[in-house]
C-alpha cells in the first residue's frame, strides 16, 4: 500500500529519525520579512557536526524560488545568535507529476 503524505508534514517526519540530534522543529518562525515554513537546531551538544536548517516548502513553484524567498525575506536572521553552520533547504511539491524537489544551499553569515 502506497500512502501519500502532504509536503508539510514530509519534514517533520523526516526529523523523527533524528530528534536525538535535533530540537522539535519551530514552525512558522517570525524572521526578516515574513515566516520560514519550519527550522530545525541542533542540540548543544551536535552543534559541530549538524547544521541548523531552514527549511521553506512551496507547492506547484520551484525548490530555487523556496530558497530565493529564504533570502530575500532574510529568514536567517531569526539565527543571527546561532553560531554553528546553516543551511537554506527548499523543498518544491508538484501536484501533476507527485514528485518533491530539494534545493540545498549552505548559508554564509554576513558579520
Amino acid at each position: 500500500m502506497v500512502r501519500w503524505i502532504s509536503s508539510r508534514s514530509s519534514p517533520s517526519i523526516a526529523l523523527l529519525a533524528s530528534m536525538e540530534y535535533y530540537f522539535k522543529p519551530v514552525r512558522e518562525l517570525p524572521s526578516g520579512k515574513g515566516f520560514a515554513n519550519l527550522i530545525y537546531i541542533p542540540k548543544p551538544e551536535y552543534i559541530n557536526l549538524y547544521p541548523a536548517l531552514l527549511v521553506e516548502l512551496k507547492w506547484d513553484k520551484s525548490a530555487l524560488s523556496a530558497i530565493e524567498q529564504i533570502k530575500e525575506r532574510k529568514y536567517p536572521d531569526a539565527l543571527s545568535q546561532y553560531a554553528g553552520s546553516i543551511l537554506l533547504v527548499g523543498v518544491n511539491y508538484d501536484k501533476n507529476t507527485k514528485c518533491h524537489q530539494c534545493l540545498i544551499e549552505e548559508y554564509t553569515k554576513n558579520y
